[in-house]
């Protein structure tokens, strides 16, 4: 018991909280490991945004050069040089020329001047090797050459230097003096474009919005090397020409996903996004990244959970020796009395605590123990008295128990059922009532359709028939609902009709069901009595046989249907191919509220097909066999002509 007390003295504190603190601990680093990849994603957007408007406005730019009555001037004057060259430096472009249509060479290669020459202007991010980039400005594949730098964790490569440049390329279509189409053509070198970068991280990463300790940093990737970036190296140095991990590059521009986790980035860990970028082909050609220094968030988390331990540990120390000193003054009385209940288990009714007077509640409880002792003695003379003449009560009792557990399963069964039938009732009245409103606008905009058509309704006057007769087919099932819930408002009437014609009108019907299956179906109909039925219902009975059958053939199989004439009545049967019924299925499945679709099927249906059937004055019945499929027969009496 001292132990007991200890454990449940000492859990709370040394156990449950230390576990409570973990856990609060470790859902709070998730936490902040969200906050911080959410807000690395936010930094892409902004970055992703700038990059995406400096592409279209350098696009807006070349074109309103292009459509400029300055440059047609320039042009009918046979000088257009100077002036490109003065809207250059203007512009703040790196090369901008003509391109004419037919001139040959491999300008028309590029999509954005394809794009030009067919009259729209485009931009876009391309891809130029370094004699591409002479041919359009001397000197620009010199500014663009990156060396490479060895960098850790980057995929090998025997590389020394980037020669390529990544080039913000624009056309837009030009009408030269004589006709000739030709297309305008500007760029910006992107390869150690520092303002292009520092706007980014000045846009992403404002005066305090990292903690202390932190920072910003963006970069523009040539395939994985940095070609435009403000993380540093040593003594200020930019890390051009330094290259992103292997990791990275595989996901970016291996698989076209966004990386948005923590990274090794050229000599510390950040928080990364990276993104890739396409050029106007559609290809992967480089990459666009933003983050932030990990350490001060990691030095943040360490702090926490020191302090947080450091007060734990504290608080431990000062409140343990109070807790054991609190128990020690429950164990003796506790002792006392289990010595006590030891002697009375062993057969000493005599035995008692006797208590001191100023002791507090555990000698209070040791008092009332001595109480209930004493009550206890006298409560088991009485009762060796009384266990005589129980015993013969109890068998008396337990036969009454029996007859009468045997009647109330009996009432149980028939209350649940009249319970069943009076919430389906309700049901039933709520659905019939809500029904006939959507009814009557079908009915209303049907009538519509047909002054609108004119003449043309002849067309599809079939399907307009159908489209009436289930309109009309509703609407009795809604006065059949009603009945059903309150039959003492409603009576129905029956009308001559052909089985035969309901029985095809009931194919049709569920012939998306039975196609959808990939069931064939046979039909005889071999009939021309008339039978008095609601004409609705019988086609319910008729349609929850048919679906029955499609759902014992979700294989598909074959659906027979047949009409004929028999003595006195008519005959209808439905066979299908499917699973079959063994004879314990087959003897319930008349019963309300059975089924065997689990929760697919209510159980109501053949229930309600067999007081239908019955109300016309015919019969149903059914046969099958397991593995040989079911067979359905509807006998209904002829109506007397005359």
């Amino acid at each position: 018991m001292r132990v007991r007390l200890l454990v449940i003295a000492l859990l709370p504190m040394l156990v449950l909280l230390p576990l409570m603190l973990g856990a609060t601990i470790w859902r709070w680093s998730q936490k902040l490991d969200t906050i911080l990849i959410n807000k690395v994603n936010g930094d892409l957007t902004i970055a992703d945004q700038y990059l995406g408007r400096l592409i279209e406005t350098s696009g807006e730019r070349v074109d309103a050069v292009a459509r400029s009555a300055a440059l047609e001037e320039a042009l009918r004057a046979g000088a257009p040089d100077t002036y490109l060259a003065r809207e250059k430096a203007r512009l703040g472009l790196d090369f901008l020329y003509i391109a004419r249509s037919g001139a040959g060479g491999t300008l028309t290669d590029w999509p954005v001047i394809r794009a030009a020459l067919g009259g729209k202007w485009k931009s876009a991010v391309d891809i130029m090797s370094s004699a591409q980039l002479d041919a359009r400005d001397p000197g620009l594949a010199a500014r663009a050459e990156v060396p490479l730098v060895p960098t850790r964790a980057a995929a090998p490569t025997e590389r020394t230097v980037e020669t390529r440049g990544m080039v913000i390329h624009a056309a837009a279509p030009v009408t030269l003096p004589d006709g000739q189409r030709a297309a305008l053509v500007g760029g910006t070198l992107l390869n150690r474009n520092l303002h292009f970068i520092d706007t980014i991280n000045a846009l992403v990463y404002r005066d305090q919005s990292l903690p202390e300790g932190s920072k910003g940093t963006a970069t523009l990737f040539l395939d994985d090397v940095r070609v435009s970036t403000n993380v540093r190296l040593f003594e200020g140095a930019r890390a051009l020409g330094t290259r992103v991990s292997s990791a990275v590059r595989a996901k970016v521009l291996g698989e076209g996903q966004t990386w948005l986790d923590r990274a090794f980035v050229v000599n510390d860990w950040y928080i990364s996004g990276y993104e890739p970028i396409l050029d106007s082909r559609g290809t992967r050609v480089g990459m666009l990244y933003v983050g932030f220094l990990e350490a001060p968030f990691r030095q943040a988390k360490r702090s926490s959970v020191f302090t947080l331990s450091a007060a734990f540990l504290f608080i431990a120390l000062a409140s343990v020796p109070i807790f054991l000193r609190w128990a020690g003054h429950i164990f003796r009385p506790l002792e006392g009395m289990t010595r006590t209940i030891a002697q009375v288990e062993a057969g000493d009714l005599t035995a008692r605590n006797r208590p001191d007077q100023d002791g507090g509640e555990i000698t209070q409880v040791a008092a009332h123990l001595d109480d209930l002792l004493d009550q206890l003695q006298a409560r088991d003379r009485e009762l060796r008295d009384w266990a005589e003449s129980l015993e013969a009560k109890v068998e008396e009792r337990t036969a009454d128990l029996r007859a009468a557990n045997r009647q109330l399963e009996q009432t149980t069964e028939r209350l649940v059922m009249s319970e069943k039938l009076a919430a389906v009732g309700e049901i039933t009245a709520s659905v019939a009532h809500e029904i006939n409103n959507p009814v009557a606008v079908i009915q209303g905009n049907l009538d519509l359709a047909r002054e609108t058509l004119g003449r043309d309704v002849e067309k599809v006057s079939d399907e307009f028939r159908l489209i009436d007769d289930q309109v009309y087919r509703i609407g009795v099932i809604v006065s059949k609902l009603l009945q059903f819930a309150r039959p003492e408002e409603y009576s129905g009437s029956a009308n001559l009709i052909s089985p035969a014609e309901v029985v095809n009108d009931c194919l049709v019907l569920t012939r998306h069901q039975i196609e959808s299956a990939g069931i064939a179906t046979e039909k005889h109909l071999e009939s021309e009595a008339q039978v008095l039925m609601s004409r609705t219902e019988l086609q319910q009975v008729l349609v929850n046989l048919i679906l029955n059958a499609a759902h014992a053939m979700p294989e598909g199989g074959r659906l027979a249907v047949s009409v004929r004439d028999v003595a006195g009545g008519v005959e209808i049967v439905v066979a299908d191919s499917g699973a079959g019924m063994s004879p314990e299925v087959l003897g319930r499945i008349f019963d309300p509220f059975f089924t065997t679709k689990r929760a697919q099927g209510t159980g109501l249906g053949l229930s309600i097909s067999q007081q239908l059937v019955s109300r016309a004055g015919g019969r149903i019945s059914a046969a099958s066999e397991p593995g040989e499929g079911s067979r359905f027969t509807i006998f209904l009496p002829a109506a007397r002509r005359g």
